[in-house]
């Protein structure tokens, strides 16, 4: 998959420079955050994190579409998109806490490819590529291979999520805390956290009920390509849906039956 590396190598460029403006951004006294109209935080750090890739690509993909969730879609003509959300966790990020990332994928022909998922303040990078494996670095240690868990039983698996709000909203929460009493251990890492745990191997699941494209993008191939399985809460493989379950394949079937099993 040689264009397929090489895009890679352009993915973790274009992550260089966007972990430089988001560092120099995070717990600036001058950090400006404003409200966007779903109510949700969007910071200068965000915008300016998008402009970086947006600029980046129109370079060194220039036939390529872009879409990212601050400023929607751009045209291209080569089949490809890129998909970016430039913080994921802003919450997280305009109040000093450490877990956010920028995540970075790229679809071809309606299949996630690539994925690159940042977490400069962690010291964590992860990506995975179709047929090029998984990996993570890990701040001044050599980069190594992912795969995820041999768990077979909910009962020794650990579960991680966001938030509870959303199953109520989507008539699931009963389901949800029947699933979280099943498993072994429950954490509420949330956002990108969770799905790299999985593809680490030191998570089992990790699901959420309201997401957006650009949530998941990069997430899937990083998944998929550790061994794992990421798709809807409607079975739906990949990120196309507004919901997420990602396992180490082996829990999948077991999850979704879980999650299916009462309606609120």
């Amino acid at each position: 998959m040689p264009r397929l590396a090489d895009d890679l190598s352009i993915a973790h460029s274009i992550i260089d420079r966007v972990d430089e403006v988001t560092r120099s951004r995070f717990q600036a006294d001058d950090l400006k955050v404003e409200t966007k109209p779903d109510l949700t935080p969007v910071s200068d750090a965000d915008k300016a994190a998008e402009r970086v890739v947006r600029s980046m690509l129109s370079s060194l993909r220039s036939r390529d579409a872009v879409y990212g969730e601050e400023e929607g879609g751009a045209a291209g003509y080569s089949g490809r998109r890129w998909i970016v959300d430039p913080i994921d966790g802003t919450k997280n990020y305009v109040r000093g806490v450490p877990v956010w990332a920028t995540l970075l994928g790229l679809e071809e022909d309606g299949e996630m490819v690539l994925g690159v998922v940042s977490a400069p303040a962690l010291g964590r990078r992860w990506w995975g590529a179709k047929d090029l494996g998984a990996h993570v670095s890990v701040r001044g240690q050599a980069p190594k291979s992912l795969h995820v868990s041999a768990v077979t039983h909910l009962e020794d698996a650990s579960l991680s999520y966001s938030s509870l709000g959303g199953w109520a909203e989507r008539s699931q929460l009963r389901a949800f805390l029947r699933l979280g009493e099943q498993c072994w251990r429950t954490r509420a890492y949330g956002d990108f956290w969770s799905y790299m745990m999985v593809a680490e191997g030191v998570v089992d699941i990790a699901c959420e009920p309201e997401l957006n494209l650009y949530d998941m993008a990069a997430l899937t191939p990083i998944v998929t390509e550790a061994g794992g399985r990421f798709t809807s809460l409607d079975g739906e493989d990949g990120p196309w849906g507004d919901s997420a379950v990602a396992t180490n394949s082996l829990l999948h079937a077991d999850v979704l039956d879980v999650l299916d099993s009462v309606q609120d």
